[in-house]
């Protein structure tokens, strides 16, 4: 019996270099893996830092997924994409500047305490650059209606999101 496709949520940044070109190969990439069975974009938004201000503004998005990869699978091929792009976790500035930058944020109702991989995210409930295009995802798509994500829509519905988010549109492929 193949395994079944479970959901999740990844939060997509960057903001060094040629953002969209980055993130837009990242998410190619990331599509064509084996073990992703479908893949959905939110709306891209241009964020303000978050943490160490002085630096560029980010392009941030989300993206929902199946995968029958388990959620440490999943966080290996993530950090994986994230070196390719040129990123090093272990030598950068902590909330500093970032080629690109790939958080899981939720895996259906799988908790994990860490230290390698928290689950949910510790910071998704702080940061609108992530809850507002996962509240576009959540709403607007038919393929995220499960029920494990009905007390996510219900927190998202509860909480406040307003920041400095500009809606961008990326360049015509």
């Amino acid at each position: 019996m193949p395994p079944v496709a479970r959901q999740a949520f990844v939060g997509v940044g960057a903001n060094l270099g040629d953002r969209w070109a980055t993130i837009d190969t990242a998410l190619l990439v990331l599509e064509k893996t084996s073990g992703i069975t479908a893949l959905e974009r939110s709306d891209v938004f241009e964020t303000a830092p978050v943490g160490i201000t002085d630096q560029p503004v980010f392009l941030n998005l989300v993206v929902g997924l199946e995968t029958t990869l388990s959620p440490e699978e999943l966080m290996t091929v993530l950090l994986a994409l994230e070196l390719s792009a040129g990123r090093d976790r272990a030598k950068e500035q902590r909330w500093g500047p970032r080629t690109l930058d790939l958080d899981l944020l939720l895996f259906e109702n799988e908790v994990r305490p860490g230290p390698d991989l928290i689950l949910p995210h510790p910071r998704l409930w702080d940061r609108a650059f992530v809850l507002a295009p996962l509240a576009i995802l959540l709403h607007s798509s038919k393929r995220f209606d499960r029920p494990c994500w009905q007390p996510v829509r219900e927190r998202l519905n509860k909480t406040p999101m307003a920041s400095s988010m500009v809606e961008w549109l990326p360049p015509p492929s």
